[in-house]
């Protein structure tokens, strides 16, 4: 199995990307190939998932070690295939489908596509307490679940600022009620001024 890809990505279309390392194109379907848009072109790291049936060879591919997990964890669910699982990633934030799953919160799982109330009950039934949130690492280090804040990091992350420097902004922003765009605007100012 492939743990991971480095290659510089070559395609993007609406299911899959292709990265290319070493002369070889390896189509990788994930759960949102467009969020690769911003390295398009540049080397990455693709964490990967490689999906063997007697009728289908796939590779997976996703941002982080903990999404692959989410994934091969959703994959165990009894009604879950790939497929059902990239959708469940592509329609969710990993944190949330988390959350829903240890609160046994059917209607958000059900908002999923394909995903009805006997399959939902099912992912509760075989994921509840096993997808530890501070064990993977899935929520980020401010320790606070705040979609706009997180929106906001990653955005940061992908206009090309280091880690560091998103984390030193952190706990300035992380008492705040704003939009992704309000954090954005005000983690800018804070870097700017140093």
């Amino acid at each position: 199995m492939f743990d991971y890809i480095i290659g510089k990505i070559s395609h993007i279309s609406s299911k899959c990307i292709v990265i290319e390392t070493h002369g070889v194109g390896y189509q990788v379907l994930c759960a949102n190939p467009f969020l690769y848009q911003d390295v398009f072109g540049e080397e990455t790291t693709i964490f990967t998932y490689h999906y063997v049936r007697e009728d289908l060879m796939a590779l997976y591919g996703f941002k982080s070690r903990e999404e692959r997990e989410l994934f091969i964890q959703l994959l165990s669910v009894s009604g879950i295939g790939p497929k059902g699982g990239l959708a469940i990633l592509a329609s969710g934030r990993p944190e949330s489908i988390i959350q829903a799953i240890d609160s046994e919160n059917e209607s958000y799982l059900t908002k999923f596509p394909g995903i009805g109330k006997k399959t939902a009950r099912q992912i509760i039934l075989d994921l509840k307490g096993k997808l530890d949130q501070t064990k993977t690492g899935l929520f980020n280090d401010h320790g606070v679940q705040n979609d706009g804040l997180d929106e906001a990091l990653e955005a940061l992350k992908a206009l090309g600022y280091s880690d560091k420097e998103v984390k030193r902004v952190v706990p300035k922003l992380k008492d705040k009620d704003y939009t992704a765009e309000q954090y954005i605007k005000e983690a800018l100012k804070l870097m700017l001024n140093g």
